[in-house]
C-alpha cells in the first residue's frame, strides 16, 4: 500500500497549523475516473481482510477519529469507506450533546466508554475535540478550562496508545462556499431535507472561529502517537480515497498476524 497519502497529508508534531495554506480542492493529482475507482475498490478489499486479521491478531484496536464543520462529509466517509468491513467488529459512536448523566463526568468519561476493545475497529463521528471546539467558540466553560484540555487530551490518546490502541484522527477540510453548496442541495433534495437543522446555519457565522479552533487543536494534538491528517474534502472522491488509503496502509503496518490453531487440523477428519 502506497504511502502517498499518509506522508502528504500528516500533520508533523510541532508544526503550526494555517488552515487557509490548505487548500480544500486539492487531490494530490488524482483525477475523478476509472483509475481511482479501481484504487478504491482495491483499497476497500483490502481493508475488509485486514479487519479480519486484526479480529484474529486480537492485540490491538483501531480507533478511527472524524471531525470537520457541518456538510463536511463524516457521515459520508462512514458509508463509503468503512463500507466492506464486517459490521459485528466495526463500531460507530455518535457525540451529541452530553446527556445529564454524562455532564456530571469529566469530558472524557464518555469517551473512554466508546473506546473500541482489541480486535475491533471504532469510529467517532465528531469527538472529544468537541470539548475544545464548540465549547471554545460559544463560551461554555471558561477558558481557563479548555485551554487545558489539549494536554489531557494528548495524555489520554497517549494512554490508549500504550494500551495497544491505533488512533487516527482525520479533519474533513472543506471551503465556506463548498459548505454552502452542500447546504443548499439538501433544500432542495427532499430526501435529505431531515438532516437540515437551524444550527447548521447559525454555526457559519463563527466560521473565522471554528477555524482557529481547529487550528489550535490541529497544532496542539497532532503526535507520533495519535497524528491528525488533513483531508481536502471539497471532491468527495477524494476524501474517500484518501481515508481508505490510510486505513489500510495503518492497518497493514501493525504486523497483525493470525494466531496458531489450537489443534492439530492435519489430525480432522469427517464422519
Amino acid at each position: 500500500m502506497s504511502n502517498e497519502f499518509t506522508k502528504q497529508l500528516m500533520v508533523r508534531p510541532g508544526k503550526k497549523v494555517k488552515l487557509s495554506k490548505y487548500d480544500p480542492e486539492d487531490a494530490l493529482g488524482w483525477k475523478k475516473g476509472h483509475e481511482t475507482n479501481v484504487s478504491l475498490k482495491k483499497t476497500l478489499a483490502t481493508l475488509d481482510r485486514l479487519q479480519s486479521l486484526l479480529y484474529a491478531d486480537h492485540k490491538s484496536a483501531l480507533l478511527i477519529v472524524l471531525q470537520g464543520m457541518d456538510g463536511s462529509g463524516k457521515d459520508g466517509t462512514i458509508r463509503h469507506v468503512m463500507s466492506g468491513v464486517n459490521p459485528q467488529g466495526c463500531q460507530v459512536t455518535s457525540f451529541k450533546v452530553p446527556t445529564a448523566e454524562e455532564a456530571a463526568h469529566d469530558f472524557l468519561w464518555r469517551v473512554h466508554h466508546a473506546v473500541p476493545e482489541v480486535g475491533d475497529i471504532g469510529v467517532f463521528n465528531r469527538s472529544h475535540y468537541e470539548d475544545v471546539l464548540i465549547v471554545r467558540v460559544h463560551k461554555l466553560v471558561p477558558k481557563e478550562v479548555w485551554s487545558q484540555r489539549y494536554d489531557e487530551i494528548n495524555d489520554f490518546e497517549s494512554m490508549l496508545a500504550e494500551n495497544n490502541v491505533k488512533i487516527l484522527k482525520f479533519f474533513l477540510h472543506i471551503s465556506k462556499e463548498e459548505q454552502k453548496k452542500r447546504l443548499l442541495k439538501r433544500i432542495d433534495d427532499q430526501n435529505h431535507q431531515w438532516k437540515l437543522s437551524e444550527a447548521d446555519f447559525h454555526e457559519r457565522r463563527f466560521w473565522a472561529d471554528y477555524m482557529a479552533a481547529y487550528e489550535d487543536a490541529l497544532t496542539k494534538c497532532t503526535t507520533d502517537a495519535a497524528p491528525w491528517f488533513i483531508i481536502p474534502s471539497n471532491k468527495k472522491w477524494f476524501r474517500n480515497l484518501a481515508v481508505s488509503h490510510i486505513i489500510a496502509e495503518t492497518l497493514e503496518n501493525m504486523h497483525m498476524r493470525f494466531p496458531v490453531p489450537t489443534i492439530d487440523v492435519s489430525k480432522l477428519k469427517f464422519s
